[in-house]
C-alpha cells in the first residue's frame, strides 16, 4: 500500500519536471508527509497539456453518497494492479483516460516492525537518486453534491499500488506504481494506449531503482510535516539498520 508520501520539491521544480501547466497549489507542494483525506497535486491530460489539479487523496467514487458514505467515503486511497479493472470503484476510471492522472510526488514512506515491545515503528523513505521528482500512476473522479447542495464538485484520486520489488520488498509486499519518465507518464494518460499495454505500464519499478532512507519516529504523527520528517531516529537506530537491506 502507499498511505504517506512526500512532494518536498517547490511549484517551480516540479511544473518544470513534470512540464505541467496551470495554478499549482503552494499547500500541496513543500510537503514532507502527504496523508490521506488531504489535499494534494494531480495532473491530467486535457487538449494537449498537462494540468495541475488539486485532489482529495482517497477516491470519493460518483455513485457514493460522499464523503461519509461507509462504502466509501475517501477511505479508497489505493487501487490494487490486480484487481483494478474489475473493481467497481476503479474498472470505468482506468478504462476512461480522462480519469486517470499523475499524483506528484519525489517519495514514499513504509514502516518497518518495532525492534523491540512498545518500540514506536520506525519509517523507510523510500526515492529515486537525488529526490528526483515523479508521479504515482492515479485515478480520479468528481463527485457531485446533492441538487439542494451549491458546492462545486469534488476531485478525490486513489494512487494505483502493485507488488514490491527491492529494497521495499523487505519491509512490505506492495509499492506504488511509479511513472519515472515522461514517456511512461504520456503513456499512461494516452487514449490511444490499449489495456495491454496498459498492464506493461503499470509493472513495478526494476529491484535497486529506489533508494531507502530510514527515518525517525517522527513522520509517524500524520500532523508532523517539515524536513524533520526525513532525519533519522538517530546514530544507534542507523547503525541497525544495514541488515534490513
Amino acid at each position: 500500500m502507499c498511505g504517506r508520501y512526500t512532494n518536498t520539491q517547490s511549484p517551480d521544480q516540479i511544473v518544470a519536471a513534470l512540464s505541467l501547466t496551470g495554478h499549482v497549489d503552494p499547500a500541496t507542494v513543500g510537503r514532507f508527509n502527504v496523508a490521506p483525506t488531504q489535499e494534494v497535486l494531480a495532473a491530467v491530460a486535457r487538449d494537449g497539456a498537462l494540468e495541475a489539479r488539486t485532489m482529495r487523496w482517497g477516491l470519493i467514487p460518483r455513485w457514493s453518497d460522499g464523503p461519509g458514505d461507509k462504502r466509501a467515503g475517501g477511505r479508497l486511497i489505493n487501487a490494487r494492479v490486480e484487481t483494478v479493472w474489475s473493481k467497481p470503484a476503479f474498472g470505468r476510471l482506468v478504462r476512461d483516460p480522462k480519469r486517470r492522472c499523475l499524483v506528484s510526488a519525489d517519495g514514499f514512506y513504509e514502516w518497518r516492525p518495532a525492534e523491540r515491545p512498545r518500540a514506536p515503528r520506525l519509517a523507510v523513505h523510500f526515492a529515486l537518486p537525488e529526490r528526483e521528482p515523479f508521479a504515482f500512476a492515479g485515478l480520479c473522479d468528481l463527485w457531485w453534491p446533492s441538487c439542494d447542495d451549491d458546492g462545486a464538485p469534488l476531485r478525490s484520486c486513489t494512487i494505483v499500488v502493485g507488488p514490491a520489488t527491492g529494497p521495499v520488498e523487505p519491509i512490505h509486499d506492495r509499492q506504488p506504481v511509479i511513472l519515472d519518465t515522461p514517456e511512461r507518464r504520456a503513456a499512461w494518460l494516452d487514449p490511444s494506449v490499449t489495456e495491454a499495454d496498459l498492464h506493461e505500464l503499470l509493472a513495478p519499478l526494476p529491484a535497486g531503482r529506489l533508494e531507502p532512507h530510514p527515518v525517525g519516529s517522527y513522520v509517524n504523527d500524520p500532523d508532523h510535516e517539515g524536513e524533520r520528517c526525513l532525519e533519522p531516529e538517530g546514530e544507534a537506530e542507523e547503525a541497525a539498520e544495514p541488515t534490513l537491506f
